[in-house]
This record gives structure tokens, C-alpha cells and sequence, in this order.
């Protein structure tokens, strides 16, 4: 997957909006909270995983525990092609849930899928 593909897919995640911070780094949001950050300039790509899977991601070659962010469970990923894609979406989409879940009960029904 190149970073056209990454960025379509995660802009077509319910509720993503995207924003350039800290000069070089495209990060994705939901309802203003970062769930994936991508470096333009080093092509890493950094996101938040479940804790179960944390110690199991970072003993992989090619992702280790994101600088700043660990303490939250967040991976990086030295590069894209590190997993596969159907792998990267599954961990993007989780990272979205991770972040979406820690938003009040209001705004998470505004990106839930109508269950009725």
C-alpha cells in the first residue's frame, strides 16, 4: 500500500479528518483525537493498539514502541510495507475504535453505525 492508498482509506474511515502537525507529520483524527500519524519525511507510520497485542507487535522486526506515545500503547511501523494491507487497515480501524472509546457516550454515537 502506498501513502495515496493509506491516506483514502483512512479518510474513508466514519468521521476522519486529517491535519498536517508538527511540519512533516499527516495525522488522521476522530472528533479531533489522533488515532494515526504519518511521517512524511522518515515513512513511519505510528498508531495505538489493543494492550494485549502491544508486546507481541513490537517483538516484529520493522515495528517497534512509538517514541512519545508508548505509555498509550502506541506502534510504529518503520515502514508501510511492514504488514500487509488487510493487516494495516484491521490495525488502523482498531486504533480509530481504541481512540473512538475513550470519547463521552454522546460523541461516539455520532460515528456508530445505526443499529436499529
Amino acid at each position: 500500500m502506498d501513502i495515496e492508498m493509506f491516506r483514502t482509506f483512512c479518510l474513508g474511515l466514519p468521521g476522519t479528518t486529517e491535519d498536517l502537525k508538527w511540519g512533516e507529520h499527516l495525522c488522521f483524527l476522530i472528533h479531533e483525537k489522533i488515532y494515526v500519524i504519518a511521517s512524511l519525511d522518515e515513512g513511519t507510520i505510528s498508531f495505538k493498539c489493543e494492550p494485549e497485542e502491544f508486546n507481541d507487535l513490537v517483538a516484529r522486526d520493522g515495528i517497534r514502541q512509538a517514541a512519545h506515545f508508548a505509555k498509550g500503547q502506541w506502534i510504529t511501523l518503520q515502514d508501510i510495507e511492514v504488514v500487509t494491507d488487510r493487516e494495516l487497515k484491521v490495525l488502523i480501524t482498531r486504533s480509530r475504535e481504541l481512540v473512538l472509546a475513550k470519547l463521552p457516550k454522546k460523541l461516539q454515537a455520532l460515528y456508530l453505525p445505526d443499529i436499529t
